[in-house]
């Protein structure tokens, strides 16, 4: 069964780091595109970061020079690192793996590219 699985989320206070975790199990990550997103309550989901297979990254503006995002195929789970968190960064980040591997333009960010996702992990930024 394939699986994705979010870990690494919880409460910092505003300028503080976290850093998120999707492991994928029951296939190889290393052939996928994975896309981090998050929602945040009566918000829309929206698109945070891509990494291709190949490793080319991709960041919305608002996390742009604050998130970083990584993976480790040998360990077959990317990262999202975040830092500076600011009070309008929380959410319930998700990871979604897409097929495809690479992406084009800004389809990067559409829900619709993917077709695996975890279940989310909860970020808190309060004081």
């Amino acid at each position: 069964q394939l699986q994705l699985a979010e870990s690494g989320g919880g409460l910092v206070q505003p300028g503080g780091s976290l850093r998120l975790s999707c492991a994928a199990s029951g296939f190889t990550l290393e052939d996928y595109a994975i896309g981090w997103f998050r929602q945040a309550p009566g918000k829309e989901r929206e698109g945070v970061s891509c990494i291709s297979s190949a490793g080319t990254t991709k960041y919305s503006d608002p996390v742009n020079g604050r998130f970083a995002i990584s993976r480790d195929d040998a360990k077959n789970t990317a990262y999202l690192q975040m830092n500076r968190l600011k009070p309008e960064d929380p959410a319930v980040y998700y990871c979604a793996a897409d097929t495809d591997g690479t992406f084009y333009g800004s389809t990067w960010s559409l829900r619709s590219t993917y077709e695996y996702w975890g279940q989310g992990t909860q970020v808190t930024v309060s004081s």
